[in-house]
């Protein structure tokens, strides 16, 4: 076993082990820290006498040891020994005394729940996304604690300063102790107003896995597969909300294609050049079935509108029988909802099918021009690039080219802009 073995069980557990601590602790900070504490221990222990039982189980308890560990320790400075006592600790042992995690049953930590939603991370989700906090901070606060990325990984994500992110994420954790958030499922009239934050975070889960904002595979399946269990989560907590349901539908649309994404030696497979025979059938029907749903309602949202966008792509039994007027109209109406840099910049592809390279180009350079970050983001650079070659504007689609690898933070899609540079290369030396 080695420290990659351990870092898998990391990315799976992180948030589950951190909502749960949460909910035992009250203290999302202590919570954190714990868990980072029992993963250190992992590292350690684990390589030598290999993985236990129940990995995630084992996080969860060392960590909630080391939190009552650290509070015996507080208990005579600051009075916070009854704490320690209300969460397991026995009174007795005195503040030197340590729990050996091997002898404790993971399934004690389990309680059996009365609420109306028995899921830790849905509440961890709800106290993140608090309207007492900014937007930002909502989206990235998620992202840290349930994801578990790191904040140089959220940063890039958000296409901001890594210093900035960090006071950010920061500032939140502070407000929320402060303001005494509860860590709860809100009430049944709170949850509309309460619920545009949570999808955002939830969407924004699930793009942190599809593609991985760095590491060498392209997707982290344990995120993906997350957000859409969260998503089904919401669907059943509101099941008359359209955007929900839209939701869900774009997240199943988008993971059907999982398996074609990439070649056997993991570089991506761009949409076009996918075997379609590999998309999950299942998956793309039940998401075509709530794409029906939503429409019915005639209430369309962003989520709805990109499921649709979706459906379009996956009732195409060929990349070329791809109804690209319909995909441009559907983000039309996106680009009215949302008109950010990012989806102006997806348009611009939708209008290169449509109108032409040249067309596609100049809706792509006015993205950039409402939202200069978008320079910033390599996938800006390699639609330029695509763009650009099919007008015979080679020399120019090579720096374009050249500023993606730099911007890539994921080795697979780096490996791949960098064949195509080489394929340009060679081109031009034939």
């Amino acid at each position: 076993m080695t420290e990659p073995d351990v870092a898998a069980v990391f990315r799976a557990e992180y948030g589950r082990s951190v909502a749960t601590l949460t909910r035992f602790l009250g203290d999302i900070d202590l919570a954190e820290e714990a868990v980072q504490e029992a993963f250190a221990v992992a590292v350690g222990r684990w390589p030598a006498a290999g993985f236990p039982p129940n990995p995630g189980g084992w996080i969860t308890t060392t960590a909630r040891n080391k939190a009552i560990d650290r509070l015996r320790h507080e208990s005579a400075r600051d009075g916070k020994h009854a704490e320690a006592v209300r969460i397991g600790a026995s009174p007795s042992t005195g503040s030197s005394a340590r729990i050996d995690t091997e002898l404790i049953d993971p399934g004690e930590i389990e309680r059996v729940e009365e609420d109306a939603v028995p899921d830790d991370r849905l509440r961890l989700i709800f106290t993140c996304c608090h309207p007492a906090l900014a937007r930002e901070a909502q989206i990235a606060l998620t992202l840290r604690l349930l994801c578990g990325l790191t904040t140089p990984e959220i940063a890039r994500a958000f296409l901001v300063p890594e210093p900035t992110m960090g006071q950010r994420i920061s500032r939140a954790k502070k407000k929320i102790k402060a303001a005494r958030i509860p860590y709860r499922v809100p009430a049944e009239h709170e949850l509309p107003e309460r619920l545009p934050p949570v999808l955002a975070a939830v969407y924004l889960t699930f793009t942190a896995g599809y593609t991985a904002t760095s590491g060498p595979d392209l997707v982290r399946a344990d995120l993906c597969e997350e957000a859409v269990r969260l998503a089904r989560l919401l669907v059943d907590l509101m099941p008359d909300e359209p955007e929900a349901a839209g939701l869900l539908a774009l997240l199943l649309l988008t993971h059907a294609r999982r398996r074609a994404r990439s070649d056997p030696e993991g570089a991506p497979v761009l949409l076009t050049d996918q075997d379609r025979s590999l998309w999950d059938a299942a998956a793309i029907a039940e998401g075509h079935a709530l794409v029906r749903r939503c429409l019915r309602r005639n209430a369309p949202g962003p989520y709805q509108l990109q499921a649709a966008i979706n459906a379009v792509h996956t009732d195409a039994a060929r990349a070329a029988d791809t109804d690209w007027r319909q995909i441009l109209a559907l983000y039309d109406q996106l680009l009215a909802l949302t008109p950010t840099p990012v989806v102006a910049l997806n348009r611009a592809v939708a209008l290169a099918e449509v109108a032409g390279p040249e067309a596609g180009l100049e809706a792509a350079d006015a993205a950039l021009a409402s939202g200069q970050a978008l320079g910033r983001w390599h996938l800006f650079h390699a639609t330029r690039a695509e763009l650009l070659t099919r007008l015979g504007r080679d020399a120019e689609s090579r720096e374009a080219l050249r500023c993606a690898v730099a911007l890539a933070t994921n080795d697979a899609e780096r490996r791949l802009l960098d064949r195509r540079l080489l394929d340009r290369r060679l081109s031009d030396s034939a």
